[in-house]
């Protein structure tokens, strides 16, 4: 019996009735509620325990504000920056984490449906009325209660505090009025194009540097890295040459180790190849950019066993420019964080793909100021200044007299350089992005050269089997029938058979020079990266638990791995959290090998095993770490979508469970396809209403950070 079709209410009685007037009735049955959803695991237990803190300092609290209170804190666990009351009375099973099926147990608790059955918005809002426990703005109560939204206060100060530090920045005055030098040196990063087409990188790095605050966004190969580096040899070009000529103090920055350390080997390259022979002072300006990158928590300062950093508003940063790359992934807690330890004159710029799964923590940050990005939304004047500056000739979509002082500083990338028109997994994104299920379906049938659809089944290891093995290259269209221009070009699909291989034809012996095994443990890196197996969840057969159980078996059944279990030759591990001891961030990717060391008394050299890292600073370095040191990894044939944020693989295989789940979204899908470069295989274990639907359902995070008239 599912819970669409259940007519009784079992356990029911533990509510009291919601229509009594006594409040005692509804207080004696809440705990016993919260209780029961806590041990369904729908209510996280925190949640519950806030509701009773509240409890016990407001006796006479009612019971529908200690219910809005549990239901914040757990929509904070759920990335929410609060409850919203009205969409939760619209939709009250969104409030709580329900399983994606009916659950056949005959008792269960009531439904937030059947708890609020009846409850209006006035009379929620009015049982919110208590000033020891909410408040409608500044104060010390626990809550803040903002029309319908119902904030912890402590995210309810984070949002302000985000809007107050970019409202500041976008009300600065343009740093650069002087279009002449300004013209000069875009015109000299960005030389006459052939055709009479926009460049989107030239007019992103017109509106951002004329701003305080600006975002740069853009889908995968779009050039978000190539135009901040121009962006930066720009500001760099304007200050050497202007008063006091004197270089800014620029930091670089991204929100996890993994991301900073793919932003320091694709920055160095760039700031390596960039052209400024036109530029003034070309090659001071390219001394001048820095290609050292940090995470935030390092820039910051973090320190142990407590939320606060050690530069914040009363110890600002040293620096004139920050560059936050995949913003998409900064929570709102660290969004403050950032902006209250900016100086009052420091230009933040944040890169990122706004379509791109949210952050883990509570935020949607990127996405919601980036809400009218593809829409342009630029003013007039605007406009008239792009063309002054940069020669760009904006369609006349783009302009809007009404758009506010956020629209003037984001700039959209919509050229792809990794997908040509016509690629399978170009137009895949682009469906899925746009929630066009039609155009979707269509492409499977044009057989795609680089697209692969594949069902799998729990108790079939067949076509399971030769996906992870060798790519499973008979599910891919023969070369030219159809996909993207130049597919007879494309390399072979590959699974994790290919770096198997590599490691074992490639291993040197035991009298070999220590430069050899570094070279080996590249190679083997390079090409275990030129594949990855990604899932939607973390527990269960499709998650990344059971997935990676099953690969290790089949491959240990195919002789290819030496065990399925512990540590062995060939197995790769991802780093779960920051080790600073080691220098490993939480994301990098480590394959276990084999070195000799000597053996006493002069006998023959003892093998042992060592997991190789990459260096992570940019150069080739490899990094070998004993087994015994790492506490904090965990086998990684499967890897969740959240995890693969930031990463490309040569060969990406997006696996969907076979039942639908609440983290099955339009955002999960399109990350996943979107990290595949060269090859993309969508493996559905279930039904295909399971990718329809996460197709069409949109991560939409409850948030106030663009309400008012301002609009930020």
């Amino acid at each position: 019996m599912t819970r669409a079709t259940r007519g009784s209410r079992p356990g029911a009685e533990l509510m009291g009735d919601l229509f009594d007037p006594a409040p005692a009735a509804l207080l004696a049955g809440l705990p016993q509620l919260l209780r029961r959803w806590v041990e369904h695991g729908w209510l996280r237990p925190l949640d519950r325990a806030f509701a009773q803190f509240l409890r016990d300092h407001a006796p006479d609290a009612d019971p529908l504000l200690l219910l809005a209170a549990a239901l914040a804190s757990h929509q904070l666990g759920r990335g929410h920056v609060c409850l919203d009351l009205a969409a939760t009375l619209a939709d009250p099973r969104f409030a709580l984490s329900l399983p994606p099926e009916g659950d056949d147990e005959s008792d269960l608790p009531p439904l937030p449906d059947e708890v609020l059955a009846g409850v209006t918005l006035e009379c929620w809002r009015a049982a919110l009325d208590h000033p020891l426990l909410v408040a409608p703005g500044a104060g010390n109560t626990p809550l803040v209660c903002v029309g319908t939204r119902v904030y912890l206060r402590r995210y309810w100060q984070y949002e302000r505090d985000v809007r107050a530090g970019i409202d500041a920045r976008l009300a600065a005055p343009p740093a650069a009025p002087d279009p002449a030098p300004f013209r000069q040196a875009l015109d000299a990063l960005f030389p006459p194009r052939a055709d009479d087409a926009v460049d989107w990188q030239k007019l992103a790095c017109a509106l951002v540097a004329r701003s305080a605050f600006g975002i740069v966004t853009g889908g995968p190969g779009t050039g978000k890295t190539t135009t901040v580096v121009r962006l930066l040899a720009l500001l760099q070009s304007l200050a050497l040459t202007g008063a006091p000529q004197r270089p800014l103090r620029i930091r670089l920055a991204a929100p996890t180790g993994k991301a900073a350390a793919r932003l320091n080997e694709s920055i160095a390259g760039a700031v390596e190849k960039l052209a400024l022979a036109d530029l003034p002072g070309g090659e001071a300006v390219r001394a001048a950019i820095p290609t050292a990158v940090s995470t935030l928590h390092r820039l910051l300062g973090s320190r142990p066993d407590t939320r606060h950093f050690r530069h914040d508003a009363a110890n600002p940063l040293p620096l004139d420019v920050v560059v936050v790359d995949e913003a998409s992934m900064v929570d709102l807690e660290m969004m403050a964080a950032l902006l209250a330890a900016l100086p009052a004159h420091a230009r933040l710029v944040l890169l990122g793909d706004k379509d791109q799964l949210a952050s883990v923590e509570a935020g949607a940050v990127l996405g919601e100021l980036c809400a009218g990005a593809r829409e342009g939304r630029y003013t007039p004047a605007t406009r008239d200044w792009l063309v002054d500056v940069a020669g760009a000739r904006l369609d006349a979509a783009l302009v809007d007299p009404q758009g506010g002082p956020l629209d003037q500083a984001v700039a959209m990338l919509r050229v792809s350089h990794r997908f040509s028109a016509d690629s399978g997994i170009g137009r895949l994104a682009e469906a899925v992005n746009a929630g066009d299920l039609a155009a979707m379906h269509a492409l499977w049938p044009r057989g795609c050269a680089d697209l692969a659809r594949v069902r799998v089944a729990a108790g079939d290891d067949g076509a399971f089997r030769a996906l992870v093995i060798d790519g499973g290259g008979a599910n891919f269209p023969a070369p030219g029938r159809g996909g993207r221009s130049g597919d007879a070009a494309l390399a072979p699909p590959v699974g994790f058979g290919h770096y198997l291989a590599a490691l074992r034809d490639g291993q040197p012996s035991a009298d070999a020079d220590p430069a050899a095994f570094d070279d080996w443990a590249r190679i083997v890196l390079a090409a275990h990266g030129r594949f990855q197996l990604l899932c939607a969840l973390r527990r269960g057969p499709w998650g990344v638990e059971g997935l990676n159980e099953r690969v290790a078996r089949l491959l240990h059944a195919a002789g290819l791995i030496p065990a399925s279990h512990g540590w062995y030759l060939g197995r790769p591990v991802l780093v779960t959290h920051n080790d600073y001891g080691l220098g490993l961030m939480n994301g990098d990717i480590g394959i276990t090998l084999a070195r000799p060391r000597p053996a006493a008394n002069g006998g023959e050299p003892q093998w042992a095993l060592r997991v190789a890292f990459p260096a992570g600073d940019g150069t080739a370095a490899i990094r070998w770490v004993l087994p015994s040191r790492l506490q904090a990894v965990e086998t990684v044939y499967a890897m969740t979508v959240h995890k693969s944020q930031g990463s490309e693989f040569a060969h990406a295989a997006l696996l969907l469970p076979d039942a639908l789940n609440p983290v099955l979204t339009r955002e999960l899908v399109y990350t996943g396809i979107t990290r595949a470069r060269e090859r993309l295989t969508l493996a559905t274990a279930g039904p295909d209403r399971v990718l329809d639907e996460a197709v069409q359902r949109r991560v939409l995070r409850a948030s106030g950070l663009l309400a008012g008239p301002s609009s930020v």
